[in-house]
C-alpha cells in the first residue's frame, strides 16, 4: 500500500510539473511574454536593464515551435497597430533577433524627417517621449538619420523609430516591419537592474510604457 501511495504520489507531483510547463508555454506563446532590453535604442522611455512584459494578444503575433524560429502561423490580433505604439517585433534582416521600436507610421502614411524633426503626411510629430543627444544635422544625401523622405509605409507594413532618435538604428535604415512579424506591444516595466551601480531600479517597476 505504501509503494503504490508514493507511485501515485509522483506520478501526481509529474502531472502537475507538466500542466504548469504547459499552461506557462500557452501563456508565453499566445498571452504575455517578458523581453530584457539589451540597449539604449528606447532610452529615455525604456533603459538598458529594464525587464517588460508585453501583450501578445492584442496586436496578434508570429506563432512559432516553442524555443525555435520556426514559423507555424500568425494568429490574428484585436486590433492594427496604432501610431505610438512601442512593438517587439522579428528584426528583418535576421529574424533570430528581437527588436524593440516605436510606431511612427502605419500602411498608406507617408513618413518624412526634416532636420531632426518628424513628419506623418505632411503635419509635424509632437513626440515628448523622444530624446537628442547630437546637435548636429546630417544632410539626407550623406546619412538618413536626421534627413530622409518622404516614403510611403505599404500596407500591412509599419515604420518604426527608437526614441533615442540620434542613437537608433530602426525604420530609417532598414526599412518596414510586416504586421505579422510584430510580436506584441509592451505594457509594463516589472523589473529593472541598473548594471552600472549593481541595484535595482525600485522607481521603474510597475510603470506602464507609453
Amino acid at each position: 500500500m505504501k509503494a503504490k501511495k508514493k507511485k501515485s504520489s509522483i506520478r501526481e507531483t509529474i502531472e502537475a510539473i507538466v500542466t504548469a510547463f504547459l499552461i506557462a508555454i500557452v501563456i508565453r506563446t499566445f498571452v504575455i511574454q517578458a523581453f530584457k532590453i539589451p540597449s539604449g535604442s528606447m532610452i529615455p522611455t525604456l533603459l538598458v536593464g529594464d525587464h517588460i512584459l508585453v501583450n501578445k494578444f492584442l496586436l496578434g503575433t508570429p506563432v512559432d515551435i516553442p524555443f525555435t524560429n520556426v514559423n507555424l502561423f500568425h494568429m490574428p490580433g484585436l486590433r492594427n497597430p496604432k501610431r505610438g505604439d512601442v512593438v517587439v517585433f522579428k528584426y528583418p534582416e535576421d529574424p533570430k533577433r528581437d527588436f524593440i521600436k516605436r510606431v511612427i507610421g502605419i500602411g498608406g502614411d507617408a513618413v518624412m524627417e526634416k532636420d531632426k524633426n518628424i513628419y506623418v503626411n505632411g503635419r509635424r510629430l509632437v513626440e515628448p517621449y523622444v530624446q537628442h543627444v547630437d546637435n548636429e544635422i546630417k544632410p539626407g544625401q550623406f546619412d538618413r538619420r536626421d534627413n530622409f523622405g518622404p516614403i510611403v509605409v505599404p500596407k500591412g507594413s509599419v515604420f518604426v523609430m527608437g526614441d533615442n532618435r540620434d542613437q537608433s538604428y530602426d525604420s530609417r535604415y532598414w526599412g518596414f516591419v510586416d504586421d505579422s512579424e510584430i510580436k506584441g506591444k509592451a505594457i509594463i516595466i516589472y523589473w529593472s537592474w541598473d548594471s552600472d551601480k549593481s541595484w535595482p531600479r525600485f522607481n521603474r517597476m510597475g510603470k506602464l510604457i507609453h
